[in-house]
């Protein structure tokens, strides 16, 4: 029996490494059957290419490929710009199961994307513009779950886009300049970062947007929904003739107006009646308040059930307690729908932290199930009506990295917002303060910074005519949600410092003179540069962000610059040329004449085109 097993052993091992290397050898036959239709002879004529059955893709590097090393499996094919003028066989290369970025960016390739392109199970970017591809996009797109990045602009694309919408983690969606009919495809456009679908041939509703992209990115589109008022109110509709049964209908309908205006009119009596009963209880309230005096609380966690008779430590003066009786504003958010002034008054909150424009509280209510911010602005001399103004205009303006207050208070000496309790702690904590177990690696910290100034980008240009920059932009103020993506806190919640981003100065002027519009902007500028600072040295602000920066300048001088860059950083292997670039962008926000600043929006484009390559260069995107 022991003969037996002893002979039968290696045959067992022969037949398991025989069936290990015809699976790669399958994958590495599909791979090489893909360049043969895509470069023909090239590939087989230059052998430095690697592309053939007799070198290995991981081992001997074949040009475009980047393997995973312990897996020694092919993760990136990345074929830019190399004039390629054969026939696409996505079927071929999705034999790599382990792919995760395909790109053939700016060459001549034609053909089409077949069905198999669903075996890409695991790819998230996928690069195809530039290009002379057609045909229909398969129904198998949807399958790919992972996928993050989809360009396929500029080509010869036509037919209808298959329902991406389960594909949560798409954040661009790139389909400009090709021949796609139908309607807009369905997609998360809370999540989506980059989009457009210009000059094409959709038809149908424009789909709701979210407020994120403007008329550019769908343009050229001569069928789609909301650009021809006389498609949706055709003139033949207006011109014709009213039936005698539309005739009573339309005298219906002036009934129910006439009674409509009769209702209304019997409410806004009753509204003024209301006022006026307020306004006599208040005086009596006010009465009372004098005799009995107000007593201020000083400790972090409070408990006022009497509101005429005791002071919240949100307040500070008598003057606040008539303000009291005032409604707290709620921005039409369910988390804070039937809010009122009185639950914040008797929640138990705790004090987050200090600072020299207010203080930040933790305030739980029903028991501990809602977890809200309030933040306590004092000193800061504007008008209700024009603070009311402020927070409404910030509410209309939509960004999902922008943190929006969800309730506010005004009062003639201080102002409440009310915030979405965020609990994974701020961006200084994170880089500066302790990490419990949190990764926070090179990748992670350059998706911050792009999608930050995404975020940033967005907010100047939507409220460019407004004036209202961030006027507080500091790592603090970055804050992390349940997904740990980064949220922008505090936007527009203080007037911007003056020229000089050192100065304490703050005007609290509305003032809408355009050379200080520019220097409000240009502040927030210099802020996000301090913060790209903070993200390749991995040193913290100490109170005056100057040394930060004189320090770095100095090294820089001194040609030491890799001195500057976070060792942690370099010990997992960062690239030390796309630390240097964040470095220069970070420099160039920070430059000390403000009007040499770039805009955010060019910021943002360096950084994303900085982590595009990151992307494509990283085994683990």
């Amino acid at each position: 029996m022991n003969r037996v097993s002893i002979r039968v052993l290696p045959l067992l091992i022969f037949l398991l490494f025989n069936v290990s290397n015809s699976e790669d050898e399958e994958v590495k036959q599909s791979l090489v059957r893909f360049m043969d239709k895509l470069a023909g002879v090239t590939a087989k004529t230059d052998q430095s290419w690697g592309w053939n059955m007799t070198s290995d893709p991981c081992t001997h590097k074949w040009k475009g490929v980047s393997c995973d090393t312990q897996l020694r499996s092919v993760k990136k094919v990345v074929l830019d710009g190399l004039n390629l003028t054969g026939v696409l066989d996505i079927g071929s290369v999705c034999k790599a199961s382990s792919l995760l970025v395909f790109s053939l960016v700016k060459n001549n390739v034609a053909g089409l994307i077949s069905e198999e392109m669903g075996n890409c199970k695991r790819l998230t970017h996928l690069y195809l513009s530039g290009n002379r591809l057609s045909g229909h996009l398969p129904d198998s797109l949807k399958e790919l779950s992972n996928l993050k990045r989809f360009d396929i602009s500029n080509n010869n694309f036509s037919g209808k886009v298959p329902d991406l919408s389960r594909i949560s983690k798409l954040i661009t969606f790139y389909a400009q300049n090709n021949q796609l009919s139908g309607e807009i495809p369905k997609l998360d456009f809370s999540n989506l970062m980059q989009f457009n679908v210009s000059n094409n041939n959709f038809s149908g509703p424009l789909p709701d947007v979210k407020g994120r992209f403007s008329a550019e990115s769908w343009s050229g589109n001569p069928e789609l929904g909301g650009e021809f008022i006389s498609k949706e109110f055709p003139p033949s509709a207006a011109a014709a003739p009213l039936s005698p049964r539309k005739s009573k209908d339309s005298s219906r309908r002036l009934l129910l107006i006439y009674f409509g205006y009769a209702v209304l009119g019997l409410i806004i009596l009753l509204v003024v009646a209301f006022i006026l009963i307020s306004k006599k209880k208040l005086k009596e309230a006010e009465a009372d308040v004098a005799k009995k005096g107000v007593n201020a609380y000083t400790s972090s966690t409070y408990d006022v059930s009497k509101i005429t008779e005791h002071k919240s430590e949100y307040s500070a003066s008598y003057e606040e307690s008539r303000a009291a009786m005032s409604p707290l504003v709620v921005l039409r958010s369910p988390r804070a729908q039937g809010l009122s002034f009185e639950d914040l008054l008797r929640a138990p909150a705790e004090l987050l932290g200090k600072g020299k424009h207010g203080s930040i509280y933790k305030v739980m209510l029903d028991n501990g199930s809602t977890t809200l911010a309030v933040k306590r602005v004092k000193d800061w001399s504007v008008t209700s009506q024009a603070f009311r103004r402020r927070m409404q205009r910030l509410h209309q303006t939509r960004h999902p990295n922008i943190l929006r207050s969800l309730a506010f208070y005004s009062s003639k000496q201080e102002k409440l917002l009310v915030y979405e309790y965020q609990p994974n702690g701020s961006l200084s904590k994170l880089l500066h303060g302790s990490r419990n177990g949190q990764a926070f690696d090179w990748g992670s910290r350059i998706n911050v910074a792009a999608t930050v100034a995404e975020a940033l980008a967005y907010m100047h240009e939507e409220l460019s005519e407004d004036g209202i920059a961030h006027g507080n932009l500091k790592s603090a103020n970055i804050l992390f949600n349940n997904n740990m993506d980064p949220c922008v806190s505090e936007y527009g919640l203080m007037i911007s410092q003056s020229e000089n981003p050192s100065s304490n100065s703050h005007s609290n002027s509305f003032s809408l003179d355009p050379a200080r519009i520019r220097t409000s902007f240009k502040a927030d500028i210099y802020g996000f540069g301090v913060i790209l600072l903070e993200l390749v040295t991995g040193k913290p602000v100490q109170g005056d962000e100057l040394e930060l920066i004189q320090w770095v300048n100095s090294v820089v001088r001194e040609e030491w610059t890799v001195e500057v860059f976070d060792k942690g950083l370099l010990l997992e292997g960062a690239s030390e040329e796309r630390l240097l670039i964040l470095l220069q962008i970070a420099l160039k926000c920070i430059n000390p004449n403000p009007y040499e600043r770039p805009n955010m929006d060019q910021v943002a484009v360096m950084i994303n085109t900085l982590k595009d390559e990151e992307d494509k260069s990283s085994p683990y995107v």
